[in-house]
């Protein structure tokens, strides 16, 4: 979830629960989108649903069948109180189980990831974020309501038992976490306070599971990524007024800043030497949001200058939500929120950036993760 959705108009959300109100449980349904047994990587994509609906919801593409199926966790799971829950995060693979965090709902859904068969849920207020390392999840959280200032936390999750082992404190609203080495480095928002929002990343070392310091960076910091030399990229969003996004990288030998771009990164992977960024940042000054694509090579820490997408078909992608990147083929997966409250798109690209083929998702379709 986007803060975004901090500022999206109260009366879409209105519109949002009226809609919502007498609506059913959608059925799973498949659509044949490639051939079946082609290479790659079957994977889950959790939608977000708008907040106040309850309409967070898991597609699945199965690469042995060639097929993409949306609504899979409510047919997978039909007795589950209040469906998936309300507005799905963040989703991720770990071992033989499917994690999918559920920020509303204050919990993070564990199922079986053969099938998304539900095992449990391990609750977390207001949890934003994961990530997995020696056995361990960890869960970046809020932990608050609107309008406070207590610290965020992170928690750790034992993936054996699904016990939260241990927590620290973080600075407010913590967002995406990236580890290098034996240190896990979170991303400080404060977002629930604008103007007063956080910049900087904290330090945690995960032996002690301390907080052990503060990397200066910019405000309302957002995503964060490691790259495999060693560097950590992090998008600062601005205000949303005349402070403009940038996108930052720190160095973890030195706990510094090294370069910064001037380049809104509302969501961006790291694949091989590439950062591919796409940007969909909303201006308060134009009441519109701002879209574009780029690469930025991580060994030269340039910006390439062009777009990944190399067919035209960015023009057809109304708002360009999250990306991700298959380990196997590098087909590049784009997803397309379009208003936020009608059924999304995903498109996948070849590693060329031409179109293989799309699919109509749930509502604001986000993260994905894939299956080995």
């Amino acid at each position: 979830m986007r803060n975004i959705r901090i500022y999206y108009p109260i009366l879409l959300l209105l519109f949002c629960l009226s809609c919502r109100k007498d609506a059913g449980i959608i059925p799973a349904t498949a659509v044949q989108v490639q051939a079946p047994g082609s290479a790659g990587n079957s994977f889950y994509l959790l939608n977000e649903g708008n907040m106040g609906t309850n309409k967070a919801s898991i597609d699945f593409f199965n690469k042995e069948a060639g097929t993409y199926t949306i609504n899979l966790y409510n047919t997978v799971n039909p007795t589950a109180t209040k469906e998936l829950g309300d507005v799905g995060n963040d989703i991720g693979i770990y071992g033989a189980k499917l994690y999918a965090v559920i920020n509303l709902s204050n919990k993070v859904e564990v199922m079986e990831a053969a099938t998304a068969k539900r095992i449990g849920q391990i609750d977390i207020e207001n949890c934003r974020y994961l990530i997995f390392h020696n056995g361990k999840a960890y869960v970046s959280a809020y932990g608050v309501s609107i309008g406070t200032a207590t610290p965020g936390f992170v928690a750790e999750i034992d993936t054996a038992t699904l016990q939260i082992t241990r927590q620290v404190y973080v600075g407010r609203q913590p967002e995406q976490m990236a580890i290098v080495g034996n240190t896990l480095y979170v991303a400080n928002s404060g977002g629930y306070s604008p103007p007063n929002y956080e910049h900087t990343v904290s330090t945690i070392d995960l032996g002690s599971f301390t907080e052990t310091g503060r990397i200066e960076v910019a405000i309302n910091l957002g995503g964060l990524k490691a790259d495999r030399f060693g560097s950590l990229y992090v998008q600062s969003r601005g205000d949303y007024y005349n402070i403009k996004p940038k996108l930052y990288r720190i160095d973890t030998q030195t706990q510094q800043v090294k370069d910064s771009f001037d380049i809104a990164a509302d969501a961006f992977t790291i694949y091989g030497d590439s950062a591919y960024i796409i940007n969909s940042s909303w201006s308060y000054l134009t009441n519109s949001n701002s879209i574009s694509y780029a690469l930025l090579n991580t060994a030269t820490h340039q910006l390439t200058g062009h777009s990944f997408i190399t067919d035209g078909t960015d023009s057809q992608i109304k708002i360009p939500y999250n990306i991700a990147i298959s380990p196997v083929t590098g087909d590049i997966y784009v997803t397309d929120a379009k208003d936020y409250v009608t059924p999304g798109t995903l498109y996948c690209f070849d590693r060329t950036g031409k179109k293989r083929w799309s699919a109509t998702t749930g509502d604001i379709p986000s993260a994905i993760a894939f299956l080995p």
